[in-house]
C-alpha cells in the first residue's frame, strides 16, 4: 500500500511517500481503507522531534487520525463509513487496523471528510465548550478563531447564547471569523487587539504565548481561562496563584476522561450531521504531498482542517 514515511526527524522534507506492507487485522480487529487523513499541528511537532503527546521512532508512518470504509472485521461493520484515532501512528497511509471498538460510525448526512475535521478538533472543541460551562449572555474570547478547533468554538458558544469575540491573525482570517458568526471579530497582530476585546468571561487560549498573557488578562472575576494549544509555539506563562490571586479559574491539561471525550465525539458528529455546526476544511493535500500540508501549517498559512486525500 502507499504510505508516507518518517524516517528521520526534520523539516516537512523529512516526510517522503513510499510503500508500506498491508496492515492485516487480527481477532477483534477491523481493517479501514482510508480516504481522508487528519493532519494536526502537534503532529508537525512530532515530525520535528519536539515533545509532545507521541511518541515513536523513526523508521514510522505519521498520523492519528482517518476516515474512510471498513473492509474487513465483524460483519455489522463492514461497509460502514468511520473515523476513527489511531495510537498516535499510522495514518498516512491507504489502509490502517484498530480495534473493532474503536471506529465512530459516520452518522447518515455527514460527508467523511468532514467526520475526518471533527475527529480530534470536534472533540476538543465540544470538550472545552463543556468544561467552561459557556453559557447565555458571557463574553466569550477565542482566539485562532479560523483554526480547526477555534472555528468549531466560535460556533459552540453562539449556539449557547454566548456574546462571541473572535481574535486572529490577519485580514483573511477575521474575515473567516466574520462569516462563521462572531459577534465582535478582532487582529491579534495588531498591537491594540486587546483594547478592543474588553472584559470577557471566558477565554479560549490556542496560540499561548504573549498573545494568551494578554488574553488572561482581560478575564473579569470568577471567568475561565482555558489554555489548550501552543500556535505562536509556547504555553501560555500565568501561574496559579496570579490566577487565584484575580479569582480566575485557570484550566490547563486533560478535558476529560476516555469516555467523555468519546461522547463528545459522539455528539458533535450528530450536531454536524443534524446542521447545527459545520467543520471548516480550509486546504488539502493529496497523501504524497504531506510534506507540503505540513509545512503550510507550520507557516501560518491555512485556515481550519488540512486534510490529506488518500
Amino acid at each position: 500500500m502507499r504510505a508516507v514515511w518518517l524516517r528521520e526527524f526534520g523539516g516537512p522534507d523529512v516526510l517522503v511517500a513510499g510503500e508500506a506492507p498491508d496492515p492485516v487485522p487480527g481477532p477483534g480487529q477491523v481493517l479501514v481503507g482510508v480516504t481522508f487523513a487528519n493532519t494536526t499541528f502537534v503532529e508537525t511537532q512530532f515530525r520535528a522531534g519536539l515533545p509532545g503527546p507521541f511518541r515513536a521512532e523513526p523508521p514510522v508512518i505519521p498520523g492519528n487520525g482517518v476516515g474512510g470504509v471498513v473492509l474487513a472485521g465483524p460483519s455489522e461493520l463492514v461497509g460502514a463509513p468511520v473515523v476513527t484515532s489511531l495510537n498516535g501512528s499510522g495514518g498516512y497511509a491507504e489502509r490502517v487496523v484498530v480495534d473493532a471498538a474503536a471506529p465512530f460510525r459516520v452518522p447518515d448526512g455527514l460527508p467523511l471528510d468532514d467526520a475526518v475535521a471533527l475527529l480530534a478538533d470536534g472533540r476538543t472543541a465540544t470538550a472545552l465548550i463543556r468544561a467552561a460551562g459557556v453559557s447565555a449572555g458571557e463574553r466569550v474570547l477565542v482566539e485562532a478563531a479560523a483554526g480547526g478547533v477555534g472555528s468549531l468554538l466560535v460556533q459552540l458558544a453562539r449556539n449557547a447564547g454566548a456574546t462571541v469575540i473572535a481574535a486572529a491573525g490577519g485580514s483573511r482570517k477575521t474575515a473567516v471569523a466574520r462569516d462563521l458568526g462572531a459577534d465582535v471579530v478582532v487582529d491579534y497582530t495588531q498591537p491594540d487587539w486587546a483594547a478592543q476585546v474588553g472584559p470577557v468571561d471566558v477565554v479560549f487560549d490556542g496560540v499561548g504565548g504573549a498573545i494568551g498573557v494578554a488574553a488572561f488578562g482581560l478575564v473579569q472575576r470568577g471567568g475561565r481561562h482555558f489554555s489548550y494549544g501552543l500556535a505562536s509555539g509556547a504555553w501560555t506563562e500565568v501561574s496559579e496563584e496570579e490566577a487565584a490571586a484575580r479569582g480566575v479559574v485557570l484550566h490547563r491539561g486533560p478535558l476529560g476522561s476516555p469516555a467523555d471525550l468519546r461522547a463528545a465525539t459522539e455528539w458533535i458528529l450528530a450536531e454536524a450531521a443534524a446542521g447545527r455546526v459545520k467543520p471548516l476544511v480550509g486546504q488539502r493535500f493529496p497523501l504524497d504531498r504531506a510534506a507540503d500540508a505540513h509545512r503550510a501549517i507550520e507557516n501560518r498559512a491555512t485556515i481550519g482542517k488540512t486534510l490529506l486525500e488518500v
